[in-house]
């Protein structure tokens, strides 16, 4: 427990600055799972809405000192990344199972490729 006023006040103070930073880091991480939500979903509109408003809030935690530059960075760029591959895969039909699938096959295709190289 405090033994001045002073130090009662800065514990009190500190406390409800955690408390906030909380609730800002809780509405983060909240925002990167829309994002994550509405790329399951398979809705590329969507999902762009949700990362442009996860971006900002990205970097709003950056400027606030409540996250890394570089951990903003990286969740942008992976999310970006998720976002351009719906996108891309399947326009015609926008389904993300047939584009999992696809790239689920040409991945099992670059590794028989390499055995084959090793053995030769």
């Amino acid at each position: 427990m405090a033994n001045t006023k002073s130090a009662a006040k800065r514990a009190k103070q500190a406390e409800q600055r955690r408390q906030h930073n909380v609730a800002l880091r809780s509405r983060m991480r909240t925002a990167i799972k829309k994002v994550a939500k509405a790329l399951d979903g398979g809705s590329v509109a969507e999902a762009a809405a949700a990362f442009k408003a996860s971006a900002a809030s990205l970097d709003s935690m950056v400027n606030k000192g409540l996250t890394h530059r570089n951990k903003a960075a990286r969740h942008k760029s992976r999310l970006n990344k998720a976002l351009k591959k719906l996108a891309t895969a399947a326009p015609g039909t926008g389904s993300v199972v047939a584009a999992k699938a696809a790239a689920k096959k040409t991945a099992t295709r670059k590794k028989v490729v390499k055995k084959a190289t090793k053995q030769g």
